[in-house]
């Protein structure tokens, strides 16, 4: 029988101490309803809660896991290095070594500075395009999630939307007069900002592959067409690939589509499930940061030892012989699954999916953009996440969420997620 009971008591006990009981606000489980699961052991593609319910995971840290829970090699990397200690606020050996793996799958990025997250990547990214270009604006889309800086968390996919709201409280007007919004995959309306604000235009900020309004794959010719319009109009062009990095291709979105951006943000992946973040590009921009250049970031923890190797781990074993193919192919089964699944209960549904990132959408049109993806059921998915959940499935708690899939996902796990699906839905449908 499948029981929560210890779930429940810590999270009521954690919302004694803690905003909300958790420390990320998707966590709360606000947009599908009922408590949290607490996790309390990984092994593979397959989590195991405080209460012993066992479920194949397709949230995987949302997205860092590219090996599954607990590699053996990554947990051997991450406890060689912790014994030579957590921290040093010194340079060390492994820092360069991660650059040069990273290099060696997107050789786009001339020159890279490791970090601490997504969202001080894109920070420092950003800041560096405003000081490269002497201008201050920046250009994003609705529905894309860059990380919590008070200029970017406006109309921002994942993280506001699961709260039902369009924006955050506490950020003031000013803070975000300089933030362009547009639609993704719209570009003629990426261009018409860029002629009203001819320049004043610092960069374009995109998710090369959207993962924060659920996935959705760039129109044919949008990315191509971005690269062309900011480079007339003087503005640098950012991917943020702290999701689609090494996700949806070996070497992201700009190996995937051939396209060159200025500048790169990445994360997730690249620390195997420990806190890191980098940014870099082309060099003569990268020559701006600081001690290089006039442009100023640092960081206690920048480039730690123990992420640093967890990371190289995990490129190392993830991106080793077919391991990524195969994985890439298990999505695909999954999501060819779901949707024959939905059509024989024809259920609307969109599968969205690029690599080994993937989502569905109960709905009848194409999801190609915000407008399209808030439009679908989520009261649906809603249903159908609390009816997984006891069948053994675990995903991100929000309809605006990804799913990953690992190289440690094999048929079995893919199997029986297609069989719980099934019946998930059909209980959703009764409910």
């Amino acid at each position: 029988m499948y029981t929560r009971t210890r779930s429940d008591a810590l999270f009521t006990a954690a919302k004694a101490c803690m905003p909300g009981g958790v420390s990320s606000p998707v966590r709360a489980y606000k947009a599908v309803g009922g408590s949290p699961v607490f996790m309390e052991q990984g092994s593979g593609a397959w989590v195991q809660d405080v209460d012993g319910n066992r479920y194949v995971d397709y949230v995987l840290s949302y997205g860092p896991l590219l090996v599954g829970h607990a590699h053996e090699e990554v947990v051997a990397a991450i406890s060689t290095a912790a014994a030579n200690g957590t921290s040093f606020g010194a340079c060390t050996e492994g820092e360069s070594r991660l650059v040069t793996k990273i290099q060696t799958f997107m050789s786009m990025i001339e020159r890279l500075r490791l970090v601490n997250s997504g969202t001080e990547a894109v920070m420092s990214a950003l800041r560096l395009a405003r000081a490269f270009t002497g201008r201050d604006k920046i250009i994003k889309c609705v529905g894309n999630y860059h990380g919590h800086a008070d200029y970017l968390l406006v109309e921002a996919g994942s993280g506001v939307a699961t709260l039902g709201l369009p924006n955050c409280p506490g950020i003031p007007k000013s803070t975000v007069e300089h933030t362009i919004m547009v639609s993704f995959n719209d570009l003629s309306a990426v261009e018409q900002a860029l002629d009203r604000y001819a320049g004043e235009v610092a960069a374009m900020i995109v998710e090369p592959v959207a993962g924060n309004m659920g996935v959705i794959p760039p129109a044919d010719g949008y990315l191509e067409g971005l690269r062309a319009i900011t480079r007339a109009h003087g503005a640098l062009l950012i991917f943020d690939e702290v999701m689609t990095g090494f996700r949806v291709h070996p070497g992201g979105a700009q190996s995937l589509y051939g396209i060159t951006p200025d500048l790169t943000t990445l994360g997730k992946v690249i620390g195997g499930g420990l806190p890191i973040g980098a940014y870099g590009g082309r060099a003569d921009i990268m020559a701006q940061v600081a001690p290089e250049g006039p442009v100023y970031q640092a960081g206690t923890l920048s480039g730690n030892p123990v992420a640093v190797q967890a990371g190289l781990a995990t490129l190392e074993s993830g991106l080793r012989g077919d391991a990524w193919e195969q994985a890439s192919s298990q999505a695909s089964s999954l999501m060819e699954g779901l949707a024959e699944i939905a059509a024989r209960k024809s259920v609307p549904i969109q599968v969205n999916g690029v690599g080994t990132m993937f989502s569905c959408f109960f709905t009848e049109m194409p999801v190609t953009n915000w407008e399209t993806a808030s439009a679908s059921n989520a009261e649906l998915f809603a249903k159908v996440f609390r009816s997984l959940l006891p069948r053994g499935v675990h995903l991100a708690p929000s309809q605006y969420e990804a799913w990953f899939m690992s190289t440690a996902h094999d048929t079995e796990a893919v199997e029986h997620t297609l069989s719980a699906f099934e019946r998930a839905l059909d209980t959703a449908l009764n409910d």
